[in-house]
């Protein structure tokens, strides 16, 4: 797609403004009183000229299939009844979009000169600028932009730095490689506080289990997204971090008292407030002690208008988590989801399934008066300021040449490499480690991960001149592969073994375990590494050496090569306290352990 002109850039700017008819003149992010004076002008203003479907569009956020504005996809035409990305804009006329990668289907993110024409295509063909918004919390779980874009480690593995600044580099460096394809907003950092060692959904995507240590990350994220000029999001209100139950899959239960949830789960939330986040996400959990009638925090109005706007003082956006995830969609079917949480208190939908029947069933609602008009025009102004704070009406396009300068520049590379290898964390050495170049002439990297067990070995290789082989097991080694392993094993110098989800009591946790021990009993010496959460060492709690570094990226293997034959010195402090396996309120290693060489 061809990079549009600066005139061009200009004027289409100019031409959305005036099609509303708003002057340009104070579309300007505001940078003081007088300018958030004049921002709240314009948001009223903006609202009075808005017919009520386009009210109500601004209140979705939606997802687009394909990778330009133009091109057709079957798939856009089987959710939305149209083709491409220009006619669901045209059609629902959203507030929003949030981009996917292929995982997904949506396949909006390849490279960031594609990206960032999307968006700029996706702008050209919206009335009013939208809201880009993506899931990239940095890690190996949940993100969308692959390389050339910066891999940074993760939240739990920022937190094993203990470095506020840390947070902030990797922040600041999302952001800017976000801003520069386009995307004005990011639904990060986490703020849940992961206090459950069995949390299916969030684990490393948290900071860990200390408030403390969760609340000045979560401050020190959302300055960093600021200061590289995107938007940040808080979530998932009123907090996440124990549940044994996937809110995608199922609806979890928060059994926390009150004073449980203030000291535990919401003092993060209280420092992004602090700290001036644009937007917080609400969770799919039912909170009892919060609101007694079983619904989750989504739909109740307890929780997002009593506690998060009223009680914490919260003015920006409310946005939902995903309304197609099973926390929300079992009980809430496409009619009644957006309504509740519109009645609720939140101000965009995202994701919401069926777009024509929950887009027409807020039309519906607010014609009966079930919901009034003002309680639109409330989260409609808020919509509105938001895109105005970030200056999207004065020019909401990117240049597509400099997105490819941008995204992956080699200062942003050298970051993550220096805040990655303040992250790995030595938990066990039993005299394993560091192991010196030479001596192990044959090492075998089995476990879980094709990419990850041949990108570690590689790293072995390439750092050390050692014959390093990779083996994957996946995630639950039968005992066929076990046996395969053992006798490669026999052969070798050294085995590392990876594991990811072994501390989990399912049958690929078990079988993890049972790869290890057996492992340890060829006598090589064995060191195990983490590459998610940190809790796998409770199923083999003698393992010669243990490696924690909360994320498979590519950057965190290198780092944990170099750190295994001494050529970096861990320097990470668990995040979380590691517990026995029988008894959960007994630590195997507490909280802030961590070894050095």
């Amino acid at each position: 797609m061809q990079q549009p002109s600066r005139r061009q850039t200009l004027a289409g700017a100019a031409g959305a403004v005036a099609a509303l008819g708003i002057a340009q003149t104070a579309t300007a992010a505001p940078t003081g009183s007088e300018a958030e004076r004049a921002a709240l002008r314009h948001a009223h203003g903006l609202t009075r000229r808005m017919s009520l479907e386009e009210k109500v569009g601004q209140l979705f956020v939606v997802e687009v299939y394909g990778q330009t504005a133009d091109t057709a996809h079957p798939r856009n035409r089987e959710l939305y009844g149209v083709d491409t990305p220009a006619e669901v804009l045209a059609k629902y006329r959203p507030g929003g979009v949030i981009y996917f990668d292929a995982r997904r289907g949506p396949d909006n993110v390849q490279n960031p000169r594609q990206i960032a024409g999307l968006s700029n295509g996706l702008q050209r063909a919206s009335r009013v600028p939208l809201l880009i918004s993506v899931d990239q919390e940095g890690g190996s779980v949940v993100y969308r932009l692959t390389e050339p874009a910066t891999m940074m480690p993760g939240n739990m593995a920022l937190a094993a730095t203990r470095s506020t600044g840390d947070a902030y580099d990797s922040a600041r460096v999302i952001g800017t490689e976000l801003a520069a394809v386009g995307i004005t907003q990011n639904y990060a950092p986490v703020a849940d506080v992961n206090i459950n060692p069995e949390n299916p959904v969030i684990g490393v995507r948290s900071f860990g289990s200390d408030p403390d240590l969760c609340s000045d990350m979560v401050g020190a994220g959302v300055r960093g997204y600021h200061r590289g000029d995107v938007a940040s999001a808080a979530k998932h209100f009123p907090g996440h971090g124990d549940t044994d139950t996937d809110s995608h899959y199922g609806l979890p239960v928060i059994t926390h008292t009150r004073a449980e949830l203030d000291s535990i789960d919401l003092p993060p939330f209280r420092a992004a407030i602090r700290r001036g986040v644009d937007t917080i996400m609400t969770a799919h959990i039912v909170v009892p002690a919060l609101d007694s009638s079983g619904v989750p925090a989504t739909m109740s109005q307890p929780i997002i208008t009593g506690l998060l706007r009223e009680e914490l003082g919260f003015d920006g956006l409310i946005v939902t988590d995903a309304l197609d995830m099973r926390g929300a969609s079992d009980d809430f079917p496409p009619d009644v989801a957006p309504v509740r949480a519109l009645q609720a208190g939140c101000d965009q939908l995202v994701l919401a399934p069926d777009l024509d029947t929950a887009f027409g069933a807020v039309l519906d609602a607010v014609r009966s008066g079930e919901i009034s008009e003002d309680r639109i025009d409330a989260s409609l102004r808020r919509v509105l300021l938001h895109k105005l704070r970030r200056g999207l009406f004065g020019n909401p396009y990117v240049s597509e040449g400099r997105a490819e300068r941008v995204v992956g520049r080699r200062r942003h590379l050298s970051a993550a490499r220096e805040i990655t290898d303040h992250s790995v964390t030595l938990v066990r050495n039993e005299g394993v480690l560091p192991l010196s170049t030479g001596t192990q002439r044959s090492v075998l990297v089995a476990g879980w991960g094709a990419s990850t067990t041949t990108t570690l070995a590689e790293a072995v290789s390439r750092h050390t001149g050692q014959t390093a082989t990779a083996k994957d097991t996946g995630t639950r080694p039968s005992d066929a592969v076990i046996a395969e392993t053992v006798a490669a094993a026999e052969d070798a110098d050294l085995v590392v073994v990876t594991a990811n989800a072994a501390a989990a009591g399912s049958e690929g946790g078990v079988a993890q375990a049972k790869l290890v021990e057996a492992l340890r009993a060829t006598g090589t010496p064995v060191v195990a590494v983490a590459v998610r959460n940190p809790y796998d060492i409770r199923r083999f709690p003698d393992v010669g050496a243990y490696l924690a570094t909360y994320s498979y990226g590519a950057p965190s293997l290198d780092a944990v090569a170099r750190a295994l034959f001494g050529k970096l010195d861990p320097r990470g402090k668990l995040p979380v306290s590691i517990p026995t396996l029988d008894d959960p309120d007994q630590d195997l290693y507490p909280f802030g352990h961590g070894l050095r060489y």
